[in-house]
This record gives C-alpha cells, sequence and structure tokens, in this order.
C-alpha cells in the first residue's frame, strides 16, 4: 500500500505543490523570467489599489449573495429529495448530476439563448406583453449563472447528511412532544451543519475565482477577481501581479476553509434537541 500511497505523493508534487510554488515565486518577482529573480513586494502593494480592491469586495459581494441563494434554495431541495423512496430520490439527484457531465463553459453560453433580449425567457414573457427585460450583462445574469452552475455543490453535500440523520433522534423528539418546527430547528438543521458548511465552502470558493461566467453573461459591465487574473497572464504579461493576485485569492480560500473548523463541524448528540 505504501508503494501506491507514494504515486499519488508525486502526483500531488508535480501537479500541485510545484505550480504552487512557482505561483509563489512569480508574486515576490519583479521579473517574468525567474531565472532573473529579484525580491519586490510591489506586486502585493499594487493589489491594495482602490480600483483593485473594489474589484475585491464586488467578488465577495457576488460570490456571497450565489451562495446564500444557492443555500435559500439547495437546503429545501435536498431535505426534500432525502425524504422521498429511494428510487424516486436515487432520480431526483440524478437529474442535478447529469447537467455537471457537460462542459462548464457550453452550459455558461446555454443561458446567452435563454437571457438575451430575443432569448426564450423575454419570448415566452412577450406573449404576455411584457418586456423586453433586460437580463444580460448585469449582475443578476452573473448570480443567475453562479446559481445554476454550483447549486448542485449546495444540495450534494447537504442531501448526504440528510439521509444519514438518525431517524431515531427525530422520533425521539416528537415523543417528548415536539413539534415539526422544533424538530427541525432542535435536531434536524442542527446535524446538517456539516452539510451546510461544506456546501458553503464548496459553492463559495469557485465562485469567487470563476471567470467564465462574468465573461459571458457580465460582458465589460463586471469585472472580477478571477477575470483579473486572467488577463494578467492571457492578456498584459504581468504575471508577477498575476501570481500576487492569485496569491491573496488562495489566502482567502484557506481562510474560508478553517471558518468552519472553528465551529467544530460536529454536533455533538448531547447538545442536539436541549430545550424541547
Amino acid at each position: 500500500m505504501k508503494k501506491f500511497s507514494l504515486i499519488y505523493l508525486f502526483w500531488g508534487l508535480v501537479f500541485i505543490v510545484f505550480p504552487l510554488f512557482l505561483i509563489l515565486a512569480h508574486s515576490f518577482s519583479s521579473n517574468t523570467d525567474l531565472a532573473d529573480f529579484a525580491f519586490t513586494l510591489d506586486n502585493f502593494s499594487r493589489f491594495f489599489e482602490p480600483l483593485y480592491v473594489k474589484i475585491l469586495l464586488t467578488s465577495l459581494v457576488l460570490a456571497g449573495v450565489s451562495t446564500i441563494l444557492c443555500l435559500i434554495i439547495g437546503y429545501p431541495v435536498a431535505y426534500i429529495i432525502s425524504q422521498m423512496s429511494e428510487k424516486v430520490r436515487n432520480n431526483m439527484i440524478l437529474i442535478f448530476i447529469i447537467p455537471m457531465w457537460m462542459n462548464f463553459l457550453l452550459r455558461t453560453y446555454a443561458w446567452l439563448t435563454l437571457l438575451g433580449n430575443k432569448g426564450l425567457i423575454n419570448k415566452f414573457i412577450g406573449l404576455f406583453g411584457w418586456g423586453p427585460w433586460n437580463l444580460m450583462y448585469n449582475s443578476k445574469a452573473i448570480m443567475i449563472g453562479m446559481v445554476y452552475n454550483f447549486l448542485p455543490f449546495m444540495v450534494l453535500p447537504i442531501y448526504t447528511v440528510l439521509l444519514k440523520m438518525d431517524k431515531k433522534l427525530i422520533e425521539a423528539a416528537k415523543d417528548l412532544g415536539a413539534n415539526d418546527f422544533k424538530v427541525f430547528m432542535k435536531v434536524i438543521l442542527p446535524l446538517s451543519l456539516p452539510g451546510i458548511y461544506t456546501g458553503i465552502t464548496m459553492v463559495f470558493i469557485p465562485a469567487i475565482s470563476t471567470f467564465v461566467v462574468p465573461n459571458l453573461l457580465g460582458g465589460n459591465n463586471f469585472y472580477l477577481i478571477g477575470n483579473l487574473i486572467e488577463k494578467q497572464f492571457t492578456f498584459t504579461g504581468d504575471w508577477g501581479f498575476g501570481s500576487a493576485i492569485s496569491m491573496i485569492l488562495i489566502v482567502i480560500m484557506l481562510l474560508i476553509l478553517i471558518i468552519p473548523k472553528l465551529f467544530n463541524g460536529k454536533i455533538k448528540t448531547s447538545e442536539i434537541g436541549g430545550g424541547l
């Protein structure tokens, strides 16, 4: 087994650690060619200019709102599916998984035909004498794209936790006289918190770093942190600044991963149902 684990260790070093080391080295270099490495902090200090801070804040807000929307939509969906029979819930989960087999870019492109001024949505509301509504190239379009693409990442972990929940705890709460609302607030919700934390992490991290959705659905009206990083590597050729932004984004992502652990992740059974 140790021999097989060495393969994964080698893979991690080559495709994870080494690329991260290169990004870190570029972020502290004033030259694109690392052979002429010259230490500098200018790449990081440049990021804290008002323009780039505004882009970061806009990215955080849009990613945060999209994550909240995914939670508001995803939790009830995951709960309802978890209460269905095994055959039905397996089919319902498959409906969420199948779109993920399609390329991310193609899924986002599909919304262009739906949200455009002559798209299917505007054509439909036009039948009632409304519209056309301006649904493209704004923050609403970006959030729709994010929610659509990342909603399965919220539903699946919550669904998994709810499915594995010990039903005897719910029955015990009802035997003690708790109504459905109290059962949910005192038993189901606390037990599902690990799934909620996982879902929030899995949605927020790709949402804050995405650049495809803002590019296609936001047009030139919204420039998010993912777009800024992409432009530094593909257009301006400023690898040092792009790497510095990437490192700052990695730090933000690590903080997001650490925060759930501060809540102790697992809820002790003895603490659930207090005050029933």
